[in-house]
């Protein structure tokens, strides 16, 4: 096997992982992430620390000894942060894993480099794709970055035969409509080899994490977001995909 002492930053490992990807999943949280979420509930993630840092060959050996608990399924699954912008510590991972027959699943929002996306995708089995926004103004409203990125890394996505999962985090008065659910059925519509999707009911569980990073709250006074409501939403957007009966 190749050996590589390629250094990335993780800041935790989580296993024994089933609802990010199909399957026993071991999840690796990348740090660093250029995306500034209004919800985000892990600002602590956006940049990365010296204490993160690790490298290939220590990943690979951890994951090797949960590779008997992941079956024909399951496998690894690399979110954040956002993954994409550890690139060269991403693709030596997943070359690896390749080499020790574990499957990928890549959790992201899309956004990093985009010279690097296509060999990314050749080496991942499974998306875990997060719509932040439809429309450019709001896209940036909420992530403080432009919508193209996102968009050519969905468009690349499609040239390769992988199953996508769609999560999108639904927050009161603000995407909580049935509008809002047909803009997004017409939207994933046109996509391929979409096998599940998912809304996540947004909450305040992060809201203490800003205090401890000296920042004001951005979605201070925003209530979590009912969990029926959202079930509710969800079974909706689902109909119309074709996706439940």
């Amino acid at each position: 096997m190749t050996q590589s002492s390629e250094l990335g930053y993780i800041r935790k490992i989580e296993t024994m992982g089933m609802v990010d990807g199909p399957g026993v999943r071991t999840i690796l949280f990348l740090s660093g992430c250029p995306l500034r979420c209004l919800f985000c509930h892990n600002p602590d993630m956006w940049t990365t620390k010296a204490g993160d840092q690790i490298s290939v060959d220590e990943v690979i050996a951890k994951l090797k000894r949960y590779k008997p608990y992941y079956g024909k399924d399951g496998g690894v699954t690399f979110c954040g942060g956002e993954p994409l912008t550890q690139p060269k510590f991403l693709i030596a991972l997943m070359k690896r894993c390749k080499e020790e027959g574990i499957s990928t699943c890549l959790d992201t929002s899309g956004y990093g480099q985009v010279d690097t996306f296509d060999e990314i995708l050749s080496l991942t089995d499974v998306i875990l794709y997060d719509i932040k926004g439809l429309d450019p103004d709001k896209y940036k409203a909420m992530t403080a970055q432009p919508i193209e990125v996102t968009n050519t890394f969905l468009a690349k996505a499609q040239n390769y035969d992988l199953s996508i999962w769609i999560r999108v985090v639904i927050i009161p008065d603000y995407n909580d409509t049935y509008i809002y659910m047909d803009q997004l059925a017409e939207y994933i519509g046109h996509l391929k080899r979409i096998d599940r999707v998912e809304l996540l009911p947004y909450h305040t569980l992060g809201v203490n994490k800003y205090e401890t990073i000296n920042m004001k709250y951005p979605l201070e006074g925003v209530k979590a977001m009912d969990k029926t409501k959202c079930q509710e939403l969800e079974d909706y957007l689902n109909r119309k995909l074709g996706l439940k009966d």
